[in-house]
């Protein structure tokens, strides 16, 4: 590939489709692999000017990231991208012992050589804001703090008790850190400041509380990228910060049109989330033609998931054959979280996004299914690893909730080629998802 804009890492499945969505969204045809590519499937995307890896590090180890960040970053490194993002989600929530952004930073910098990394979480068009280097976020149309936030305050795995991201941030690396903050970012020193911060820090959080602040913060971070890639660190504020430069410069193309995808006749969704957003999702589908079908979560992480998958394809395959689509949930709501009993056996939330994936693939092949749904921000990045799918690109956006667009699977195996998938994480869409998705209106 050619004259890239971007490459990116994505810390889970549908952190990565958001990257994708707002590059498409801005006119940069971007494809996303599950995996490193060989040449002949990355000839296929030759015309993309944007490539995404898709991860799961949000979910894992400071050891694991030691080796696996370090060999994205550096196959990323080798597409010599004007930038190169490592995606992280817009709510920030990670700790030093899992999905540590902290140590992401560390890794990033060594293999780019890269004496200070950017760092840009403000998201307006997802309800994320940053000020004074405090974050918030909306739930429900109220704005929160992000730790007094509902749901992220309480988050099962990583729960977000600090505010102060750089605060937040120290926990997880002992890099030193600055603020370039919205007054400094808005004053005629903009550039002078973010020079000398980025020459006294080796991370610099660039608050963004608006479309013009954003604005400001992409042209400061376009300005100072290196002939050699730039490493940078974010939400997909960072594709909405770098867009309209870009559009301005005539670096990107003209903001793309997509076709309405259509209803489809039946789909099948498969839930690891505890979210209480998601909750409210399957009970709307539930009363809307679906059949919601409960999973156990410790019998799919036990010896016997084998028979869990297949008890739970039969109830899938009964209700779509009966032309009706299916919900099929580990669980519904916070109260019926079984985290705890989940995580006293090692490596058993990734076992349970992997049994979800094998179940999904079982019921999408048999029953020649379309559109599928993923909810669950770690749980996608399993599941559709199990699922076949060599990359995706989008189908369509949805308007309703950005962040989660409507994609198309390439894959070798026939059934699930050509395959739409929605990837939902845990606090996006609103109540009607599941059933705006298969109704071809957005969420």
């Amino acid at each position: 590939m050619q004259d890239l804009l971007l490459s990116y890492y994505g810390d889970d499945l549908t952190g990565s489709t958001d990257v994708m969505e707002a590059l498409e969204l801005g006119g940069v045809p971007t494809v996303l692999f599950m995996r490193k590519p060989d040449d002949g499937l990355m000839a296929r995307f030759a015309h993309c000017r944007a490539v995404g890896l898709a991860g799961t590090s949000r979910s894992e180890s400071p050891q694991w990231m030691d080796t696996h960040l370090t060999e994205a970053f550096a196959w990323l490194k080798l597409l010599q991208a004007e930038i190169c993002h490592y995606k992280v989600c817009s709510t920030f929530d990670s700790s030093p012992t899992i999905g540590s952004i902290g140590r992401a930073i560390e890794i990033g910098r060594a293999v780019f050589a890269q004496d200070c990394v950017p760092l840009v979480v403000g998201a307006p068009q997802l309800k994320r804001y940053t000020a004074f280097g405090h974050l918030f976020a909306a739930y429900r149309d109220r704005y929160y703090r992000i730790d007094r936030h509902p749901v992220m305050s309480r988050h099962p795995a990583t729960p977000m008790d600090e505010s102060d991201l750089l605060v937040h941030l120290s926990r997880q690396t002992d890099l030193p850190s600055e603020l370039l903050d919205l007054a400094t970012l808005r004053s005629p020193g903009r550039s002078a400041a973010f020079d000398k911060l980025t020459t006294d820090s080796s991370i610099l959080l660039v608050d963004v509380d608006s479309p013009e602040s954003q604005a400001l913060a992409g042209k400061e971070i376009w300005r100072a990228r290196k002939p050699v890639g730039f490493f940078v660190v974010g939400s997909s504020g960072i594709e909405y910060a770098l867009l309209p430069e870009w559009q301005e410069s005539a670096a990107s193309g003209a903001s793309t049109r997509f076709k309405p995808p259509g209803s489809a006749d039946r789909i099948a969704v498969v839930s690891g989330s505890c979210s209480p957003t998601t909750e409210r999702q399957i009970r709307h589908a539930m009363s809307d033609g679906f059949d919601g079908i409960e999973v156990d979560p410790i019998e799919l992480v036990s010896e016997g998931s084998d028979t869990a998958i297949a008890r739970a394809a039969a109830a899938g395959k009964a209700s779509l054959e009966a032309g009706r689509s299916a919900i099929l949930y580990t669980a519904l709501g916070p109260a019926a979280d079984r985290g705890a009993e989940i995580d006293r056996q090692e490596g058993a939330r990734h076992k349970l996004g992997r049994g979800l994936g094998e179940l999904l693939r079982a019921l999408t092949v048999e029953q020649k299914l379309k559109r599928v749904i993923i909810a669950g921000g770690d749980t996608s990045s399993h599941a559709l690893g199990q699922m076949g799918v060599d990359a995706l690109t989008v189908k369509m956006p949805l308007p309703a909730s950005p962040g989660s667009p409507l994609c198309v699977a390439h894959s070798s195996i026939a059934a699930v080629d050509g395959l739409e998938v929605a990837l939902k994480g845990g606090q996006v869409g609103t109540d009607r998802y599941f059933s705006a998705i298969r109704d071809g209106l957005g969420g």
